[in-house]
This record gives structure tokens, sequence and C-alpha cells, in this order.
């Protein structure tokens, strides 16, 4: 039947999901293995929920379902994407992909730490960030006692790390 002859108020525009973390085209999704735990872990939970819905009305459930499936979508990609890296044979002595890199930030005494990991991962709060994020790629591949510079819109920071930790 052609769209023009079915009401204007049963037409269902599609669900504005939320994009992922982004993940530049082309760069490979790699993740620490708890990272594809908590991919997984979602995808587990949004299967649950799309599956025990209690919603009575029959347009709202399908709305609601599409919304799931979509965002099940994206999920997917990135799972089905990822790559996991083995953190136990990452060099020692190099900060790579699974690091926890701790330093000092300029003359600040204060060690600070961050994990390097993958952009779904990436969580400030539980000092994780991406490692596609420009302070994860100044850290790549550099020794412990090293010094790296960040330049920011309006000064310079200056990073020395102090021990890298896998």
């Amino acid at each position: 039947m052609s769209r023009g002859f079915v009401k204007e108020s049963d037409q269902e525009e599609l669900p504005m999901v939320p994009p992922r973390a982004d993940l530049p085209a082309g760069m490979v999704n790699y993740v620490t293995e708890v990272g594809y735990g908590a991919l997984l872990a979602e995808r587990h939970q949004l299967l649950h929920e799309r599956d025990s819905l209690s919603i009575s009305g029959e347009n709202e459930k399908r709305i609601t379902v599409n919304f799931i499936n979509a965002k099940l979508d994206l999920l997917n990609d990135r799972i089905s994407s990822a790559k996991i890296v083995d953190l136990s044979k990452q060099p020692k002595d190099k900060v790579r992909f699974g690091a926890e890199v701790f330093f000092t930030v300029d003359s600040d005494s204060k060690i600070q730490n961050y994990q390097i990991v993958g952009v779904d991962e990436a969580n400030i709060v539980n000092k994780k960030i991406a490692f596609t994020s420009p302070i994860a790629k100044i850290f790549m591949d550099k020794k412990v006692g090293e010094t790296v510079k960040l330049k920011l819109e309006k000064t310079e920071k200056q990073f020395t790390i102090v021990s890298v930790k896998y």
C-alpha cells in the first residue's frame, strides 16, 4: 500500500538514539577485557529490558521496542568491531593501551593517574580516559621518567610519568 493512503497519525518517526562515544572512522575499536564484558552486559540488559516491557499501549510499546532495537544496533556494531587487548602482553616499561599511568603535572608533586581504555569504557570519574584523547596520545610509547607536553589553547602543561601499571 502506498504511504499516501496512511493516516498521518499512524506514521512513526524513527527513534532518536543518542550516539555512542566517538570512534573516528577507520580507527580500531580497542577494548580491555573488562570493557568488552561491560559491552556484553549492556547488550544483555537491553535485551532483558526489551523482552520484559510491561507497556499496555500497542503504539507506545512499538515505539519503545524500536528505540531499544536502535540502541542494540549501535551496540552490536561496537561489539562486532571490538578488538580485545591482552594487558598481560603489554610492555611493562612503556605506556600502551590499557596502562594505568601515574604522573605529575607541571611543578605540582601530587601524583595523579588515569587508565587508558577504549572509547566506550572511558569515564573520567572512574579515572579512565579513551585512547583517542589528547592526553592518552601524548603518553603513548613513553617510559617512566619521561616528560611530555600538552599544548592547550592558552597554555602548555607538562606531564612527568612516575610509574606505569597494567
